[in-house]
């Protein structure tokens, strides 16, 4: 049954929104399947960065001008969107950033440089990304802590019962992704909070991969740190958010200094600024925030429910067909997972099937994937990584399948 008669999503229509789709790569037409790398964007998203440096651009929060005070509103209004996305309780709750990669980097450098003391024990799992490793790598070397890893079972899933025994009373910040980028397992978030809690363990979650799939509520969650990033959402590059529960934000020294995060400057002495802004210095990425207000808008419009059963049928219907496929591998095979499918043909390094692929017009990502100590734990090199957003359609999953046959029976003969 088409995708659109089961849950009302019109695909093509989707698909209609999004020009850079409506192209031939190398003579075929165009199959982007690196969607956890970015997703594309849609229109309504590029013409509001349009309609900002068109009509109103100008710098936020300090003028009285009426273009100041309209991109202002915008700005702050993509804050509030955020907010709502997230389940938080306040704005003040919500700090924009480049990305999940500095969100964590902020976390580590003012949280963990304050609260983390000599002996003291970080726990990260073996699904992260390099983002949330080498982080709590230098802030731990600096302290004196000791980082610890929960292993992956060879599903590629985390070992619950391993986390738990390694939580201690030693335990001061976990980090964990809510879905791992290169293998698309969706990770017990909620239990991992609790059990840290109840060490009284402060958790950092790396949403990168979960936000344009899963329902994310930090507040029913209990997390402490919750990080974004816009250009996988549908939105623009360069703009991530962080969320903190507003007690931790608040005892946290500032991230960087310059303007917009003082209340007061003198040669003696800096008097910050309130929430959010005390960790926002200089002028901000403002267009490309008024831009993910938009992608967010987009979102909620679908509705999240419709894109997770949508994403889920081609999720099935991918591993289905490369299942298929003499002598393809599927990498992680974990009971929940976001639209990620990653494989290996033994014997090929994935780059080279990723060249044979784009020579046919399909865009899937080879590699690690910023990912190499969970690579190592699977003993290979990288994986080849398709990964599935809203405007895919099983066709072009027909695509991929004969385009990893091709490219099978080429190399067996």
């Amino acid at each position: 049954m088409n995708v659109s008669e089961t849950i009302g999503l019109d695909v093509n229509k989707v698909r209609d929104s999004f020009p850079i789709l409506h192209q031939q790569i190398n003579g075929k037409p165009l199959v982007y399947f690196d969607n956890a790398a970015t997703s594309q964007k849609p229109s309504r998203v590029i013409q509001k960065l349009v309609e900002y440096y068109e009509g109103y651009n100008a710098n936020i929060h300090r003028g009285i001008h009426t273009l100041a005070e309209k991109a202002t509103r915008a700005y702050e209004g993509s804050r509030e969107s955020a907010r709502q996305f997230l389940g938080a309780q306040s704005t003040e709750e919500i700090i924009f950033t480049r990305g999940v990669t500095e969100s964590i980097n902020l976390v580590a450098s003012t949280y963990g440089r304050k609260f983390l003391n000599k002996g003291d024990e970080v726990i990260i799992s073996g699904l992260e990304h390099h983002s949330n490793i080498v982080p709590w790598q230098i802030v731990c070397e600096e302290k004196g802590a000791k980082l610890i890893v929960i292993p992956v079972t060879d599903t590629g899933e985390i070992d619950l019962s391993k986390y738990k025994s390694l939580l201690s009373d030693k335990t001061r910040i976990v980090a964990t992704n809510h879905a791992s980028n290169s293998l698309g397992t969706i990770n017990p978030v909620s239990e991992i909070i609790k059990l840290a809690h109840e060490r009284g363990s402060m958790v950092l979650v790396d949403g990168a991969q979960a936000a344009a799939h899963l329902p994310i509520n930090v507040v029913e969650l209990d997390a402490d740190f919750y990080c974004i990033s816009s250009h996988k959402m549908y939105g623009p590059t360069g703009v991530g958010v962080l969320y903190g529960k507003k007690k931790l934000l608040e005892a946290m020294p500032p991230y960087m200094g310059g303007g917009e995060m003082i209340k007061d400057v003198t040669f003696e002495k800096t008097t910050y600024n309130n929430l959010p802004y005390k960790f926002e210095a200089g002028t901000p990425n403002i267009a490309d925030v008024i831009a993910f207000g938009e992608a967010i808008a987009f979102i909620n419009e679908i509705g999240k429910a419709n894109i997770a059963q949508h994403e889920n049928e081609l999720l099935e219907y991918a591993h289905r067909k490369l299942k298929e496929i003499e002598g393809v591998r599927l990498i992680g095979t974990a009971k929940n997972k976001v639209s990620v499918v990653s494989f290996v043909i033994d014997g090929v390094h994935p780059f080279d099937i990723g060249q044979m692929l784009d020579a046919r017009g399909i865009a899937v990502r080879t590699g690690h994937h910023c990912t190499q100590p969970l690579m190592d734990r699977f003993g290979i090199e990288g994986t080849v990584r398709a990964s599935f957003a809203v405007y895919n359609t099983k066709a072009e999953i027909d695509s991929l399948a004969e385009g990893v046959k091709r490219i099978v029976n080429f190399l067996s003969k």
